[in-house]
């Protein structure tokens, strides 16, 4: 490359004047390489949709909801941008949806870990193989949820229930079984020599619908991310039996014990990510990786994040993809000890 420019400046010394040919060659090169670059510097040029595939005022849609806030009131992109929630089939609706705009840079997805689990379980074909991973965002803890008027008093309470009958328990979860909140309370089930197989559960569409079925007398337990609890427990409707964290939470679970608190080992989680359909390209790959590179760090999102019980957990789209890889080894095994891998 040093010796090109050398070259280049000795004939601009001897001024020497290109044939009108090799100046036209050299101007479509030049243009060739304007087009590159402006093709690396990929940017929505219509409305964004983020898909939520889950119901309103659930667990998914909040997050979706809360990047499209941020995104607007920071200005961090000139695109208009709009939540579309597709709810159904343990997320399949909204995976579907998503990968109906193939190679489509204008709409993303808040997922969970169905992503992965699904085709485990065989609840859908399509699986993190079959989209585009763009970033991790949150990591949010699970919760164990009853009404303030129910006699399950603890988390010891419930496993000493399950115990003697686990069919006795009624609960409700979202949005599919083989989810983190299945799994969470497999494990809490198996702390106490439960068979989880044995357990009775519902499952809603969305978490709010399962806090919603818990004050309604409907079912017994509701086992639930913790971002939408919180004002429940302050207007005093629910109690928090246990969370699966490693610590307590902040905020208004701040008095409620963990599992390990309560003699059970169990801390699982469940995490939301953001992903693309399939087909898109790398500079729509880095465009919405930036997008949520800056996302990450604003004070309002790691604010919101808090009060919701949700712990920032940003991962760039080629650290996300290993993420999934690895954690679809993991969950295999458990689904499988659950008798639902397929």
């Amino acid at each position: 490359m040093a010796r090109q420019n050398h070259r280049g400046a000795a004939q601009e010394r001897r001024r020497i004047i290109l044939p009108n040919h090799r100046f036209k060659a050299i101007a479509c090169l030049a243009l060739a390489a304007l087009t590159a670059g402006a093709q690396a510097q990929w940017q929505p040029t219509r409305n964004v949709e983020i898909i939520a595939p889950a119901a309103p005022g659930s667990a998914l849609d909040n997050v979706a909801r809360l990047v499209q806030r941020v995104l607007q009131e920071k200005k961090l992109t000139s695109a208009t941008l709009n939540v579309v929630d597709k709810a159904g089939g343990g997320n399949a609706v909204g995976f579907n949806y998503l990968n109906s705009r193939s190679a489509d840079g204008h709409a993303v997805l808040v997922t969970p870990f169905t992503i992965i689990t699904n085709k485990i379980t065989g609840a859908n074909p399509i699986d993190y193989q079959d989209v585009t991973p763009i970033s991790m965002l949150a990591d949010e803890h699970i919760a164990f949820v009853v009404s303030a008027t129910s006699p399950i008093k603890s988390g010891r309470d419930l496993l000493e229930r399950l115990k003697r009958d686990p069919s006795s328990v009624s609960m409700a979860l979202a949005s599919a079984l083989g989810n983190a909140n299945h799994i969470a309370v497999s494990l809490a089930g198996k702390t106490a020599g439960v068979d989880p197989k044995r357990f009775r559960i519902a499952v809603f569409n969305s978490s709010g619908e399962s806090i919603t079925a818990v004050l309604g007398g409907h079912v017994d337990l509701a086992i639930t991310t913790t971002g939408l609890v919180g004002p429940h427990v302050q207007a005093g409707r629910v109690r928090v039996l246990a969370v699966a964290s490693d610590k307590r939470l902040a905020g208004a679970l701040a008095q409620t014990p963990t599992w390990r608190e309560q003699g059970a080992d169990v801390v699982f989680s469940s995490w939301r990510a953001l992903i693309g359909p399939r087909g898109m390209t790398p500079e729509q790959v880095t465009y919405w990786d930036g997008l949520m590179a800056k996302l990450s760090i604003q004070d309002e999102w790691l604010r919101e994040l808090d009060q919701n019980a949700l712990t920032p957990a940003y991962m760039n789209a080629e650290a996300t993809r290993k993420l999934f890889v690895q954690q679809a080894a993991t969950l295999r095994g458990i689904l499988a000890d659950l008798g639902l891998a397929r």
